[in-house]
């Protein structure tokens, strides 16, 4: 009986030439041959570049960077001395965004805002990744007994409303009696957005862990002899670290906010820090009389809050295939 798939295969002749002449098994072009295959981070900055939204969210990003980096680029006014004589003038062509109570220059106090309000969020930024995606890479990877007893405490900061969490810490040891430095300040107002909101992060990476831990290229690299320590750092970190990079980008947006609420309810960063929140929270006793106060202030926070938020929605599509 002769075999059925010879009739379902056609080999062509030795001595059939092709139409044009050339070779039967001329292969792909050359083109296709040089082309490399592009990895996950390289489709993403591909259809990232193609996005107006992205471009726009980076630029404002690098003009909040600047100032927070270089405020004298932008201004040269005082943020801190004033003269009482210019109280309250509304902006002019001397004074862009005006003058406040104590006579400050209000385009001055809102540039060199920009420092202490991303920096306090990059760096509360940073402290949650690491804390959280640390805890989160121990309980999803060894599982057992170590995952328990690490969700539970986890559950237990999940508990912990986080404005309640953040008034007990800071009005104990940044209330109204305590007389700390601007660094001691925004130390305080770190480590209470740090201590509240890792445990988000540590959920995170443990359900990243847990999808990536029983893939073929992990057993494989087991049953080679592979360590925990390169196992982890060489194989999981970097296929799990992909959605921290997108929601720590929409933590900073939301961390600024944060340091607002908290400084314009009083226990968040105080004077002699400038910040945006600080300046809120002294403009509200003269909204109606002098709105510019609170305008130019909430006009840059939410343009920043906005603005990574968008950068982050815009790299999580780049980088989730499903949204593509």
């Amino acid at each position: 009986m002769s075999d059925p798939s010879a009739s379902l295969v056609s080999t062509p002749r030795p001595e059939q030439p092709s139409e044009t002449g050339a070779p039967t098994a001329a292969g792909p072009p050359e083109s296709a041959r040089q082309q490399q295959p592009r990895g996950l981070l390289g489709d993403a900055w591909r259809d990232l570049r193609r996005k107006p939204l992205f471009w726009i969210s980076a630029t404002l990003i690098l003009v909040f960077v600047l100032m927070a980096a270089f405020p004298w680029l932008f201004t040269s006014g005082d943020p801190v001395n004033g003269d009482l004589a210019h109280s309250r003038v509304e902006p002019s062509a001397s004074a862009w965004f005006g003058y406040d109570v104590q006579g400050r220059d209000v385009y001055a106090r809102t540039i060199y805002g920009a420092r202490a309000s991303i920096l306090v969020a990059l760096l509360s930024t940073i402290g949650t990744l690491l804390i959280g995606g640390a805890m989160g890479m121990v309980a999803g990877y060894r599982g057992g007994w170590v995952d328990s007893l690490l969700s539970r405490i986890a559950d237990v900061f999940f508990g912990l409303p986080f404005m309640l969490g953040a008034i007990v810490i800071l009005t104990t040891f940044n209330g109204s009696g305590t007389d700390n430095s601007e660094s001691q300040i925004m130390g305080l107002v770190i480590v209470s957005l740090v201590v509240l909101l890792w445990p988000v992060v540590m959920r995170l990476m443990r359900s990243s862990v847990l999808a990536t831990k029983e893939a073929d290229y992990i057993l494989a690299a087991r049953a080679l002899g592979a360590g925990t320590g390169r196992i982890v750092l060489k194989h999981l970190l970097p296929n799990c670290v992909a959605p921290l990079l997108v929601y720590g980008t929409i933590m900073i947006g939301s961390f600024i906010g944060a340091e607002a609420t908290l400084s314009f309810l009083g226990i968040g960063l105080k004077t002699p820090v400038v910040s945006w929140g600080i300046m809120i929270s002294e403009a509200q006793n003269y909204i109606r009389v002098s709105p510019y106060l609170l305008l130019f202030p909430a006009a840059f926070l939410v343009t920043a809050v906005l603005s990574f938020v968008m950068l982050g929605e815009t790299v999580r599509e780049a980088l989730d295939p499903k949204l593509r």
